[in-house]
C-alpha cells in the first residue's frame, strides 16, 4: 500500500477485499453444488446393464441350486463320515474283544465247531457289514458332492466369461460417461473463465471491482478445482498435451506482454523528465518510492544515501529543495514536509485513472 494512501481509504480497501473474498466463497459454494449434481444427469451403470439376462438368470438360478446342493451334500457327507467312523470303531472294539476271548478260552472241542465261537464270528461279520455299508454311504455322498462342485464350477465359468465381457463393456461405457460429465463441467466452467478474463481486462478497476475480483476468484477455483482434476487421463496423454498447450499459450502471452511493457518503458524513458512526471499517478509514484524504486523507469535506486537527487538510469528528478525553507524534499511531494509550503513548480500528478462508472 502506498504511503500516500489515506488511513481510512486503506481500511476501506481491505474491507472491500474482504467483500470480494466473501462474495467469491458464496459463488464457490453455489458452483460446487451445481457441479456435484452433474453426475446425476447420467444414469448409474452396472454390470447387469451389459448382460443378456435371458441367458444369465437361468445360470444364476442353477448356480444357487447347486450351491444349496453342495451345502446339503457337505452336511450329508459329514453325517455319513461320522456314521462310518462309529461303525469302524464298533468293529474294532468287537474284533479286539473277540481276539482277547479266543486267547483266554480253554475248550476241549475244536474252535470252528464251537457254537459260541460261531455266534461271535457272526456278530463280528455283521459289524463289518455295517462298517462297509457306512463306508459306501460316505463314498456316495462324496461322489454327490464332487458332482455338485464340478457342475457348479462349469456354471460359474460360464457366468464368469459373460461377466468379464460385460465388465469390459461397462468400463468403456463408464469412460464415455466420464467424458460426457467432463464436457458438462467444461460447458459450465469455460464460459465462466472467459467472462472472468474479460472482467479482469475491462472491469477490474471499475467502481464495482470487489464483485469483479470475487467472480474472478470463483472462476479460477471452478477451473482448477472443479474442472482440471476431472480431466480424462487416457494414460496421461491428454493431461500432458493439455498442460503443454496451456503452457505454450500462457508463455506466449507472457512473452508478448513483457515485450510490450519493455517497449512502453523505452518510449516513456525517451520523453523529457517533466513530461514523464505528468504521466505518473501520485499514489503510484509514492508506492514506488516507498520500495526504493524509481517511478520513471521502475529500477532500483538508493533513496536513503541523502545525495541522490536524480535517477541514474532515466534521469528523472527524485528530490529537490523547497523554495521556502530549502529542505530536501521529494519531487513528487505536493507540499514540503518541513514548512508545508506548496511545491515551487507543482506537476499535474493525478491519481490513477478514476474508477469507471457503474455502466462501464
Amino acid at each position: 500500500m502506498a504511503k500516500s494512501a489515506r488511513w481510512s481509504e486503506t481500511w476501506f480497501r481491505r474491507g472491500l477485499w474482504l467483500v470480494a473474498v466473501v462474495f467469491a466463497s458464496f459463488l464457490i459454494g453455489l458452483g460446487s453444488s451445481v457441479v456435484d449434481d452433474l453426475p446425476r444427469v447420467e444414469q448409474r451403470l452396472e454390470t447387469d446393464d451389459f448382460l443378456d439376462l435371458a441367458q444369465v438368470q437361468p445360470l444364476r438360478a442353477q448356480q444357487q441350486r447347486l450351491q444349496t446342493a453342495q451345502r446339503q451334500a457337505i452336511e450329508a457327507r459329514d453325517q455319513a463320515q461320522l456314521q462310518w467312523q462309529q461303525a469302524r470303531s464298533d468293529t474294532q472294539v468287537a474284533r479286539d474283544s473277540f481276539n482277547s476271548w479266543i486267547a483266554t478260552r480253554s475248550a476241549t472241542q475244536r474252535s470252528e465247531q464251537d457254537p459260541e465261537v460261531m455266534q461271535r464270528n457272526q456278530a463280528l461279520e455283521q459289524l463289518r457289514q455295517a462298517e462297509r455299508t457306512a463306508q459306501q454311504a460316505l463314498q456316495d455322498q462324496e461322489q454327490a458332492l464332487l458332482n455338485a462342485r464340478q457342475q457348479a464350477a462349469r456354471v460359474s465359468q460360464q457366468l464368469a466369461e459373460m461377466e468379464d465381457a460385460a465388465r469390459q463393456k461397462l468400463h468403456q461405457a463408464e469412460r464415455a460417461q466420464e467424458l460426457r460429465v467432463f464436457l458438462y463441467r467444461l460447458a459450465i466452467t469455460l464460459p465462466l473463465l472467459v467472462l472472468a478474463g474479460w472482467l479482469f481486462v475491462k472491469k477490474r478497476k471499475s467502481t464495482w471491482w470487489p464483485f469483479v475480483w470475487g467472480f474472478i476468484f470463483f472462476a479460477l477455483f471452478a477451473f482448477f478445482v472443479e474442472l482440471v482434476p476431472y480431466l480424462p487421463s487416457y494414460g496421461g496423454y491428454v493431461r500432458s498435451l493439455v498442460g503443454i498447450v496451456l503452457t505454450v499459450l500462457v508463455g506466449r502471452w507472457a512473452i508478448g506482454a513483457l515485450q510490450r511493457y519493455l517497449e512502453r518503458q523505452r518510449q516513456a524513458e525517451s520523453l523529457p523528465a517533466n513530461q514523464r512526471r505528468t504521466q505518473l499517478s501520485y499514489d503510484k509514484a509514492w508506492a514506488y518510492l516507498s520500495k526504493g524504486v524509481c517511478p520513471g523507469c521502475e529500477r532500483a535506486v538508493d533513496l536513503k544515501d541523502g545525495v541522490t537527487d536524480y535517477c541514474p538510469h532515466c534521469g528523472i528528478g527524485l528530490f529537490e529543495k523547497c523554495p521556502a525553507c530549502q529542505a530536501r524534499t521529494s519531487s513528487f511531494a505536493k507540499f514540503c514536509y518541513r514548512c508545508g509550503a506548496a511545491a515551487s513548480a507543482p506537476v499535474a500528478l493525478e491519481p490513477e485513472a478514476p474508477p469507471a462508472s457503474a455502466d462501464r
